[in-house]
């Protein structure tokens, strides 16, 4: 009991501070010209991103914009197309979209290698023109398809990926899903089985993105999962993770006291493996000011 009620002092705690924050950045038009940016305030420890999709009342222009008062270094899940407006506002795509087929047919069916390869034919050298790293990729769905299979099917097709990837100095980043509630079948769902394949595509230009979110849902010991628990034999998974992404659990919404994950100390947890990726805010905000609950998301991260 006296560790739930230390919890829910400390995020009620982060909740007021980045509600102060976000009535004295320059997301509030109350705000002087000698108060100092919200992105001043952050600590440096994190690198912040945000996923343009759970904004979709926003241009990506505003979206841009927002960022930028906040103290983001990125706004993500975007094609080579929006670069040219992200270079406007001096922002990366901390992970490039765009990969043909998307989440249900990726890699573990062999028919699909071509088009994805093709995919980062094209795309890796922009994208290391741009001065970006991260192109994510898919499992796909089962379908049938037994474990076993799926990775031996995308390791075939990574290795083919993975010249183009060293050639250009990027990354191939396959992102883990939830089977459960958001993508049923996908086959990536679980840590264990994304750091099998990493293992047996062996270059450092293929690695994964941890959904906390997803992997909250399918496996929780999120902490554990990451960071490796010798007495209990668990390797850690951090080596092999190459970006971040957030999300209440249950319903993808606000990070807050609203729902089941303490932010804090999974983020601390994080920056303690040396990570130097990004993290992003993935979550759908439920409240009327949703670029005061990003900037709340981004003030808990931020450790």
């Amino acid at each position: 009991m006296k560790t739930t009620l230390s919890r829910r002092s400390a995020l009620k705690t982060l909740t007021a501070a980045s509600a102060a924050a976000a009535s004295t950045s320059a997301l509030c038009p109350r705000s002087s010209a000698a108060d100092p940016p919200a992105g001043a305030l952050l600590k440096g420890r994190v690198q912040h991103s945000v996923c343009k999709w759970c904004y979709g009342k926003l241009s990506l222009e505003e979206m841009c914009q927002a960022a930028k008062r906040i103290g983001l270094k990125s706004v993500e899940l975007l094609t080579v197309s929006d670069f040219a407006l992200l270079k406007k506002y001096d922002l990366v795509c901390a992970m490039v979209s765009g990969v043909p087929g998307g989440i249900a047919k990726g890699l573990n069916r062999l028919e699909h290698h071509d088009a994805i390869v093709r995919f980062y034919e094209e795309t890796a050298p922009r994208v290391a023109e741009a001065g970006f790293q991260n192109i994510i990729c898919f499992s796909g769905n089962r379908a049938g398809m037994d474990d076993e299979t799926g990775l031996k099917n995308c390791a075939l097709g990574l290795r083919r990926i993975m010249p183009i990837c060293e050639r250009h100095n990027v990354v191939a980043v396959m992102e883990l899903l939830n089977s459960k509630i958001d993508h049923r079948d996908y086959m990536c769902d679980r840590t264990a089985w994304g750091v099998d394949l990493c293992k047996r595509v062996g270059s450092p230009h293929f690695k994964l993105l941890y959904d906390i979110y997803h992997m909250q849902i399918m496996e929780g010991d999120v902490i554990r999962t990451i960071r490796g628990d010798d007495a209990k034999g668990i390797e850690p998974a951090a080596p092999y993770i190459a970006h971040y992404h957030t999300g209440g659990v249950p319903g993808r919404n606000e990070i807050d006291q609203t729902q089941e994950l303490y932010y804090p100390a999974i983020m601390q947890a994080i920056v303690a493996t040396g990570f130097k990726g990004f993290v992003a805010q993935e979550f759908i905000p439920k409240r009327p000011d949703a670029l005061a609950s990003l900037q709340q998301g981004v003030a808990i991260c931020d450790v």
